[in-house]
């Protein structure tokens, strides 16, 4: 027998199912408590939300990471602009883009590059599609998460507020495809 073994991860991302919103939920409470405990409070009893899960499962924009069969993290690529986004000056015209939201992954898995995975999928799929642009927010308290979008080349335009989230404003991104 081999005395050394490769540490292998399989990794799938799929469409998610209502069936799969229990784990969902608990693993952005577990990013929500791991955030919280690092002084960024920028998930908390309101958001996200079970009905969010559900109504990006109605709408075929859920999907979850998988990791040796078992979620791991999810996203939401979203063809719907929310009413907080309509003042930002973005840079494409408001056609063909998508919308990235409620990105996590499990505390225990986070550092690993899945959350790079899941950012990856979305390109693709904006890219196959023949979507404009990428456009996302993420919390002005987060460093880690602004450092990622803008390495990935996103370009920070703007700020809106979600006053049951934070007293803090969220930064607006974009990325053109």
């Amino acid at each position: 027998m081999c005395k050394y073994l490769a540490k292998v991860t399989i990794k799938m991302i799929r469409k998610a199912t209502q069936n799969d919103i229990d784990t969902i939920i608990e693993i952005t409470k577990a990013c929500a408590k791991h955030m919280i405990n690092q002084e960024i409070f920028q998930w908390n009893e309101h958001y996200p939300s079970r009905a969010a899960f559900e109504n990006d499962v109605n709408r075929n924009e859920l999907y979850v990471l998988e990791i040796e069969n078992h979620i791991s993290g999810c996203i939401v690529v979203s063809t719907l602009m929310d009413d907080e986004y309509i003042p930002i000056r973005w840079l494409t015209p408001n056609n063909r883009n998508i919308y990235i939201h409620r990105v996590a992954i499990h505390p225990k898995h986070q550092g690993k590059g899945y959350a790079r995975a899941l950012m990856d999928f979305a390109e693709a799929f904006a890219i196959e599609n023949n979507y404009t642009s990428i456009r996302l927010d993420t919390y002005s308290q987060n460093k880690r998460n602004q450092k990622f979008y803008e390495l990935r080349g996103y370009k920070r335009l703007g700020n809106i507020y979600f006053p049951k989230q934070s007293i803090y404003p969220f930064y607006c991104y974009e990325l053109i495809i």
